[in-house]
């Protein structure tokens, strides 16, 4: 019994990152195939989908428990040769970086499944398979060391994306679906281009051929100019990354995703799909291509700065309580970018946690807006007003996700947000100034949105027979608030798995950038 106990532990080890990867996937093909041996209800196709992603979920808490905090090192590697002609393998793993985002995605789909019981109206089995496919495609793109298993998986996920907002979204569905399609797609265009081309350079310098992130992470590019091998390459993953982020000016795609997605589509988007690009600028972007980042530091805070008080400005005028959060996003996603672009410890850990943070207020926002919207059929503000006396459980609930959304202290939005400014003061009073404005501002309109639909008189009497959250509907919102408290009151144990791998990823880029041109083999500075 014992050596049967010690082998599984062994194999799972081994093997748990596949079984994170591709057990929805099998989920997804068990719910497509079921019908055609067995009639089955929605309902149970439902609850399938639950079961398939809560297992999931308790998947991934070995891969939490079980990290080792103290090494800044890849941990549960897993790694089969493929294509061995093109140096591409199956390679996958996970540091402090990449472990949170598994846990975060894996967190809130069981949660979208239930939010989605009365958001989506027909194609259950459709909706399910694609969610379930969304899943598996999230986790890969996490935990993917070699450069075209990340892409696939990058490119992955904008197959169920475009198909969840395109067919069960609001009026404009298709429309934003399209323009989602399209933005999403130039940015991977540019990458796959440029991926080629670091492939062949490192070919050049290094004599093999290899698709392994730290294999092409030494492959040393010529830098003078945004028009150098180097300044075109950094260019063509950074409109890649910030496309997805999105930064300014690249974010128009996102509002139009938002407000005409599915609930279950907007909490995707906001809590998960947005960190592929932040996640892909720290780790490939700023350790690729060092010296770009010096020379463009500057230009790159100027756009965070601009997103945070631009998003933060536009979500004050909004009338529609979901373009507000969209626009929430815009202004907090600026506020990760400026805590990454700063690339000192406080910084970027900070930025690291505001992801999660940010995954896990707006996603709670945007549940809210739905379940209001499945009331009354209308996300405008002035159509609401005095909630808070018919629905007391909801207007605590919505109380809490604004409150982490501002950043008070004791909630998860206030550790990302101290942690940003904290290294953004060390760097530049200036830019810690601008990002706090756009704090202010945060805390403005949020407050006044709340205000506005949770107090004052009942100004419409169809509210008055609104009906309080049911039992599914507070248990799928009870984790998300224990954990924007526990992300507040208690984030040593995220902090610490995180700070060795951010501490080698500054040491190591900072000592790249200063030995870099020197490196330089001559073939690739004459490469065209």
């Amino acid at each position: 019994m014992l050596f049967a106990s010690v082998r599984l532990n062994v194999s799972l080890d081994n093997n748990i990152l596949s079984l994170l990867v591709f057990f929805p996937l099998l989920g997804a093909v068990v719910l497509a195939v079921l019908p055609y041996f067995q009639k089955v209800s929605d309902y149970q196709l439902k609850a399938a989908a639950f079961v398939i992603t809560l297992v999931e979920f308790l998947i991934s808490l070995p891969l939490f428990f079980r990290f080792n905090g103290s090494l800044s090192t890849m941990q549960f590697e897993e790694k089969i040769p493929w294509l061995t002609d093109l140096g591409v393998s199956y390679h996958l793993g996970v540091d402090g970086l990449s472990l949170l985002l598994v846990l975060l995605t894996t967190f809130l789909f069981p949660i979208t499944v239930l939010c989605s019981w009365n958001a989506i109206r027909g194609g259950w089995r459709a909706f399910l398979c694609l969610t379930l496919f969304l899943e598996s495609a999230l986790i890969g793109t996490f935990v993917a060391l070699d450069m075209i298993l990340f892409f696939i998986f990058w490119e992955a996920v904008l197959i169920p994306m475009y198909f969840i907002i395109g067919i069960w979204g609001s009026s404009r569905r298709i429309y934003a679906a399209i323009k989602f399609f399209i933005y999403t797609a130039l940015g991977s265009g540019l990458m796959l281009v440029a991926i080629i081309y670091m492939y062949y350079a490192h070919i050049d310098q290094f004599g093999f051929a290899s698709m392994n992130l730290f294999d092409l992470q030494r492959t040393s590019l010529a830098f003078d100019g945004i028009l150098s091998p180097q300044g075109l390459v950094f260019l063509a993953f950074f409109l890649a990354f910030a496309i997805k982020v999105p930064m300014f000016p690249f974010h128009t795609w996102l509002p139009d995703a938002h407000v005409e997605a599915p609930t279950p589509g907007s909490v995707i988007l906001a809590g998960v799909l947005l960190k592929m690009g932040t996640y892909a600028v720290i780790r490939f972007l700023i350790p690729f291509f060092p010296e770009a980042i010096e020379a463009y530091t500057g230009v790159l805070i100027a756009l965070s700065i601009i997103g945070i008080i631009y998003g933060a400005m536009v979500a004050f005028m909004q009338t529609d309580l979901k373009k507000l959060v969209a626009y929430s996003s815009v202004s907090h996603m600026g506020l990760i970018m400026l805590g990454v672009f700063i690339f000192n410890l406080h910084g970027v850990q900070g930025g690291v946690y505001q992801m999660i943070g940010h995954g896990l207020s707006t996603g709670a926002l945007f549940i809210l807006v739905g379940m209001i919207y499945e009331r009354r059929h209308t996300k405008m503000i002035s159509e609401f007003g005095g909630l808070a006396k018919v629905m007391p459980i909801y207007a605590l609930f919505f109380m809490i996700a604004m409150l982490s959304s501002i950043g008070l202290p004791l909630l998860n939005g206030f550790i990302g947000e101290f942690l940003i400014l904290l290294g953004v003061f060390a760097e530049s009073y200036l830019y810690a100034a601008l990002g706090a404005t756009g704090l202010v501002l945060g805390a403005i309109y949020m407050l006044w949105a709340y205000q506005r639909v949770m107090f004052g008189p009942i100004v419409k009497k169809i509210n008055t027979g609104l009906k309080d959250l049911n039992p599914r509907e507070i248990a799928l919102m009870i984790p998300l608030a224990v954990m924007i408290f526990l992300m507040g009151i208690y984030p040593q144990p995220f902090l610490s798995k995180m700070e060795p791998t951010i501490t080698r990823m500054i040491d190591g880029t900072q000592q790249e950038a200063f030995r870099a041109d020197a490196a330089v083999p001559e073939i690739q500075k004459n490469r065209p």
